[in-house]
């Protein structure tokens, strides 16, 4: 008995160190697909506030201006910038690198959010949320996860079109004015919708859509990890949606994103911030649907 016990923290821990580990390789590569865009310009092209990352994406000023340089390893920089595709160097981008950069972006940002499911998965199987079944942690994320596929291959398309049509830059930010004011207007008033609210209501109580939904088996874990990234994908999609606005490759954007997203999942403070973060989205588009009318 105390042999069984034993493995299954290991497995739990062993588990919960991998899921660690590629949230942690996705961010790695993501900051290298930043990079290698910012090469020969400058970081700050990649939407607001990526200026102060500079310093981290170049070992001097000298060879900031000369886009190169980096801090990490040069043969895992390679490896990754190989690996991810990076390095497009104008708004027109191959499709298969958006697709990998939007795979990237949408895992690592929003697989975090996913750990109160998978705490709450834990705790019904084992009575304790760091002692997860192996194959139905696994397969309870997969099935998360590929609804975030689905939506990156979406914006990927999209990004694709875009950069077709001359509408957006090298940092994935769309030209004109007035489609940056629609957007954050959509996404604010989207934060005020009953949809967004039934499904804010499923991703901050984890424990009763098992009891609702809960199914048993390898293959039942993925069917309520897809449902419930259909109920995460009804939260969040509008917020990712906005990379368009602050940057598709702007590594800030993405971890303020990550966090708030995280934190509207919340059962107590989610509730705090929904109605705020909605009208400071419609109060932003007014101001840029300003901008835009008188620039």
């Amino acid at each position: 008995m105390r042999v069984a016990l034993a493995e299954a923290h290991w497995r739990g821990a062993a588990s919960w160190l991998a899921f660690l580990f590629l949230v942690l390789a996705g961010w790695a590569a993501l900051f290298v697909m930043s990079r290698e865009i910012a090469a020969g310009s400058s970081a700050s092209l990649l939407g607001p506030g990526m200026g102060l990352l500079a310093p981290w994406f170049y070992s001097s000023p000298e060879t900031a201006s000369a886009g190169g340089g980096g801090l990490l390893p040069t043969t895992l920089e390679q490896a990754l910038a190989v690996i991810c595709g990076a390095g497009p160097s104008s708004g027109e981008v191959a499709l298969p690198s958006l697709i990998a950069m939007w795979a990237l972006m949408a895992l690592s940002m929003m697989a975090p959010t996913a750990l109160p499911l998978l705490r709450a998965y834990g705790e019904l199987m084992t009575g304790n949320p760091l002692r997860v079944p192996l194959l139905g942690f696994w397969a309870l994320l997969a099935g998360f996860c590929l609804v975030w596929l689905g939506f990156a291959v979406l914006a990927a398309l999209f990004q694709a079109l875009a950069g077709s049509a001359d509408i957006m830059t090298t940092g994935g930010l769309l030209r004109p004015g007035w489609m940056t004011a629609a957007l954050l207007a959509l996404a604010g008033f989207y934060q005020f919708s009953a949809l967004k609210a039934a499904c804010l209501s499923r991703c901050r109580s984890p424990m009763a859509f098992f009891f609702s939904h809960w199914r048993e088996g390898t293959a039942g874990a993925l069917r309520m990890g897809l449902l419930q990234g259909l109920a995460c994908l009804g939260c969040c999609w509008a917020l990712m949606a906005l990379a368009f606005v602050g940057g598709t490759m702007n590594l800030v954007w993405m971890g303020l994103a990550m966090v708030l997203m995280a934190t509207e999942k919340l059962s107590t403070l989610g509730k705090i911030i929904t109605a705020p973060l909605g009208a400071l989205l419609l109060a932003s588009a007014a101001i840029s649907a300003i901008w835009a009318a008188t620039s």
